[in-house]
């Protein structure tokens, strides 16, 4: 039964550290406002409202030790967690399983699907998307640099090098290898123009790069 045939939407959190991703997918969501109400939209602030499904974007996050997921699946205002990604390593899925997160979700899932997904974890379901083909991510989602030319990955490797990690950090954390990792960055700085990891860092502070602190309570009149 969905959430219409209950009667009610169910209420979404959007927790992570930048703006215009969260709020990208809150764009995306708007069409089903039947089905899903954006109820809070967090970035480095703690989870606030009481809601149905916190959805953690894991863009540009410490993916690799899942502290945040277990901070989300322990707080009494979440009543399940849902991680969306583009990065399925079956140690990250596991490691998002054991700190007790309720689904697994793709950033390739149209709109219309992550709906139908969030709809069955609220039911009580487990839900793990396939792993995805080396697809874009879907339509309406957003990113930092994306008006500049940069890929979703291409982005969360330079937003990982803005916070200072090193190459060998960004590739833990991605797990990707560190050859792909360079070969990123090669790209990176080609499509950004610049020559140095220093060039790079402060194009990416001047472009939205760095994490935002704040909450945005009341997305678009939702609760």
């Amino acid at each position: 039964m969905t959430s219409t045939a209950r009667g009610s939407p169910i209420t979404v959190a959007l927790v992570d550290d930048y703006d215009v991703v969260l709020i990208g997918v809150a764009h995306m969501l708007d069409q089903y406002r039947d089905r899903v109400v954006i109820a809070e939209i967090d970035t480095n602030e703690p989870l606030e409202d009481a809601v149905d499904i916190v959805l953690y974007d894991s863009f540009a996050q410490p993916e690799s030790d899942h502290d945040e997921i277990g901070v989300l699946v322990k707080n009494p205002r979440a009543r399940r967690v849902v991680v969306y990604t583009w990065n399925f390593h079956p140690d990250l899925i596991a490691s998002a399983r054991r700190k007790g997160a309720h689904g697994y979700l793709s950033k390739t899932l149209p709109a219309r699907d992550l709906v139908t997904a969030l709809e069955a974890v609220h039911a009580g379901e487990v839900i793990v998307s396939d792993p995805p083909p080396r697809a874009r991510s879907a339509i309406g989602l957003d990113w930092p640099g994306r008006g500049e030319g940069l890929t979703d990955r291409e982005a969360e490797i330079l937003a990982l090098i803005t916070q200072g990690k090193s190459n060998a950090e960004v590739a833990a954390l991605t797990f990707l290898s560190p050859n792909t990792v360079k070969s990123y960055i090669r790209t990176i700085y080609r499509k950004i123009d610049v020559a140095s990891r220093t060039q790079a860092v402060l194009w990416g502070v001047k472009h939205g790069f760095t994490p935002d602190h704040h909450r945005i309570e009341h997305w678009r009149g939702g609760p």
